[in-house]
């Protein structure tokens, strides 16, 4: 396996960042056989159903090409401006067809990869002027290719017409003893089965070219599982840099954590191990909510820095590692939690009271938690 890695096969299929950043680029999949048959059958087509329209305002146009208006004969200097007005008018006849070739020219690359404009492909590219490269793409798969699709086209496009004339070989031989009408009928039937035939061709051509065109793209753009998973770092981020970033955050959490100590009003400890610190305000909190939580050193901070800030510490390990096992960060204690916890809390409570010299020293009460209750598997 890695034999083949330091190879650099390219085995691995594009990924999509891949494919983005080739489109970007101006590099889509292109056939040129499919433009051209595009471009070719539209015409004819467009020819032929507008055969009518196209005959009557070409003859009209012949018309006025060849009887000029009496008044050019004495002014001489007006023949240029006729001859561009006559040029306006053959181009608003053949417009139609004109504009349908155009959308039919649209139409090839937008079925192959879509329409894309990209300025990175106007950029000079001086790798092209390498003789090296020159050779590689004289004498490569690619001109290869491209040769076996010269010989089809010849083969294919020379084998409809040369058939579309030995069948019709009897019918141009008949148009020397018909008359001008019936042979100029017959002859432009004769050349739209000519022009069909050759758009079939080509559009058979077109289906074979831009299926392997679409397969080339992809096989160019395929990449080394080396440069799969340099991409797969740079999008998921490098592990050392995610580390770090992870790293960061729980910093910054546990010292957002350690602010909202000196605001609780008890810390449950374990003693040594676990330490858990709650507040509650009756009328504005459901249920007493956990403003930190922490395990050996963090433990010991969250107590220490509770104690410089008078904060009462009740020593009650089952809770303690039960509230620290279920408890979350700025979040309400669990339900099952909340009888032993309101004896804690009432404690407190009593303590301050004591210290304001309003009550007798309260007895901590013994605190009962199934603390492996909210253990996955653990008793209901």
């Amino acid at each position: 396996m890695a034999e083949q890695d330091e190879s650099g096969e390219r085995t691995e299929q594009p990924t999509e960042k891949r494919l983005r950043e080739a489109r970007e680029k101006g590099n889509v999949p292109r056939s040129r056989e499919l433009a051209t048959a595009a471009v070719f059958s539209a015409g004819v087509l467009a020819v032929l159903a507008m055969a009518p329209s196209l005959a009557r305002n070409a003859l009209g146009w012949m018309k006025a090409a060849l009887s000029p208006p009496p008044a050019l004969y004495g002014h001489p200097d007006e023949l240029f401006g006729h001859t561009g007005a006559l040029l306006l008018k053959l181009l608003l006849v053949i417009a139609p067809v004109a504009a349908i070739c155009v959308l039919a020219g649209l139409a090839g690359p937008t079925l192959m990869g879509g329409l894309r404009f990209s300025s990175k492909s106007l950029m000079p590219d001086f790798k092209r002027l390498s003789p090296m490269a020159g050779l590689k793409r004289l004498y490569g798969p690619e001109s290869i290719a491209e040769f076996i699709k010269s010989l089809l086209r010849v083969v294919m496009v020379g084998g409809a017409a040369a058939l579309c004339i030995k069948l019709g070989l009897d019918q141009l031989r008949g148009l020397l003893t018909m008359p001008l009408e019936a042979a100029a009928r017959s002859g432009l039937g004769f050349t739209a089965t000519l022009l069909m035939a050759t758009a079939g061709a080509l559009v058979l051509l077109a289906a074979i070219d831009a299926p392997y065109q679409k397969w080339n793209y992809t096989r160019k753009l395929k990449m080394t599982r080396q440069e799969l998973r340099e991409e797969m770092k740079e999008s998921e981020g490098r592990p050392e840099v995610k580390g770090r970033i992870r790293q960061l955050q729980q910093q910054m959490s546990q010292r957002r954590m350690m602010e909202d100590v000196p605001k609780a009003d008890v810390i449950v400890v374990n003693p040594t191990h676990y330490a858990v610190a709650l507040k509650y305000e009756a009328g504005q909190m459901g249920a007493p909510r956990v403003l930190a939580k922490g395990v050996d050193e963090l433990a010991f901070r969250i107590r220490e820095l509770g104690e410089q800030h008078r904060v009462a510490i009740v020593s009650a390990p089952p809770l303690a590692r039960a509230l620290y096992r279920e408890g979350e960060i700025g979040r309400e204690i669990p339900v099952r939690l909340y009888a032993a916890v309101a004896q804690v809390l009432s404690y407190v409570y009593q303590l301050r009271a004591w210290r304001g010299g309003v009550a007798d020293y309260p007895d901590l009460p013994a605190v009962e938690v199934d603390e492996h209750a909210g253990k996955p598997g653990g008793r209901a």
